[in-house]
């Protein structure tokens, strides 16, 4: 995966009222931490920001922080959370991990089926469990996505996630086996559904019937 340069200053203070400045030049506030580092106050420009997201998603891209004080010196890191407005979509503050090149970190990857089940065609519906999962790799091992081969799938077929065939030297950081997509039978779903309605109409029935009385 792509390590991707993005230029960050050293900030002094902390707060809403400063954080405002920033945002009014330009700039959102930021912090770099990472296991055994102590906390960096940064501030990074928005549209640099915005820039990087076009390429790659949050949770995922590999930054270079090039940060400028006095003697320009780079960390490799991850976004680990992206404050955003709720109404106007803005950033408002950025948390950077810090990591080490060559130790695995945990990360979310999207799931991508492919092809068509057959379970389809005899009326099934697919249904996708799991659009994410966790993944354990190296930082230059990010995949992109896990495709997951949906073809061979019947009514009442599942795959979990013991059955993905992952890119080498990606592995599932825990012993799980929850499922990822299963091809659900649309007219077992009728049928109950059908069968819950007389049954609310039987009873409704005896209820009128005993008012009656």
């Amino acid at each position: 995966m792509e390590l991707l340069k993005l230029k960050a200053k050293l900030r002094e203070f902390a707060g809403d009222g400063p954080a405002r400045v920033l945002r009014r030049k330009g700039d959102i506030p930021a912090v770099l931490y990472g296991p055994g580092k102590d906390t960096v106050l940064l501030s990074v420009s928005t549209k640099e920001l915005e820039d990087i997201l076009k390429k790659a998603k949050v949770g995922q891209v590999l930054l270079s922080i090039e940060i400028q004080n006095g003697a320009l010196h780079s960390r490799t890191a991850m976004i680990k959370e992206l404050q955003i407005h709720p109404v106007s979509r803005k950033f408002l503050h950025v948390d950077f991990y810090e990591i080490s090149m060559d130790r695995k970190i945990k990360v979310k990857i999207p799931v991508v089926t492919k092809g068509v089940a057959k379970g389809i065609d005899f009326g099934g519906m697919l249904q996708v469990i799991k659009r994410e999962i966790e993944v354990l790799c190296l930082p230059v091992g990010i995949p992109e996505s896990i495709e997951v081969n949906i073809t061979e799938l019947n009514i009442g077929d599942s795959i979990h996630v013991k059955d993905l065939v992952l890119p080498q030297g990606v592995e599932i950081p825990a012993d799980v086996n929850y499922t990822i997509v299963t091809i659900l039978s649309t007219k077992a779903e009728e049928k109950a559904s059908e069968g819950e309605e007389e049954a609310g109409e039987e009873a409704t029935a005896k209820q009128e019937a005993k008012s009656g009385a």
